[in-house]
């Protein structure tokens, strides 16, 4: 009865042992050049910078995260009825197509709304001066360029 079981259990530890050795192999053949570009801290495009106290943060990046959720678990939707397609006939597929309507009328209204607008209104002049500013007073980031040129 446990030999039946066997195929899997190797299966699993074949993986297991793949990754391991993935990374063992990728670290020792990888460069290390640290620098601090790299070794600071980013996250999905937002510099992680600390706010002043009455400042809040946006909420945009949440909201497109939940709307991803949304949209993802409503997609997970049409697997099974791929599955038994043919027995569910001609009303599987009004109901399907009811069903996508729904979902693309509830992303042209998240899109109208301006909920996937991930663009803000600066000026080049107003971001050189933030850059300025964050160097005079230390808190910038280095780039490249500029931890080269030292």
């Amino acid at each position: 009865m446990l030999i039946d079981y066997l195929p899997i259990a190797i299966m699993g530890a074949l993986a297991v042992v793949f990754a391991v050795a993935s990374m063992v192999v990728s670290r020792a053949f990888r460069p290390h050049r640290p620098n601090p570009v790299k070794l600071s801290a980013y996250e999905c495009g937002n510099d992680p910078v600390r706010l002043p106290r009455g400042e809040k943060f946006s909420v945009k990046f949440y909201v497109v995260a939940m709307l991803f959720i949304i949209f993802d678990v409503e997609t997970i939707f049409l697997f099974p009825w791929a599955v038994t397609f043919r027995q569910l006939g001609l009303f599987g597929l009004a109901e399907m197509a009811v069903f996508i309507a729904l979902v693309f009328v509830a992303y042209l209204y998240i899109w109208r709304k301006g909920g996937l607008d991930w663009s803000e209104e600066v000026t080049p002049v107003e971001t050189d001066a933030l850059v300025e500013a964050e160097l005079e007073t230390g808190q910038g980031r280095q780039t490249v360029g500029a931890a080269g040129a030292r």
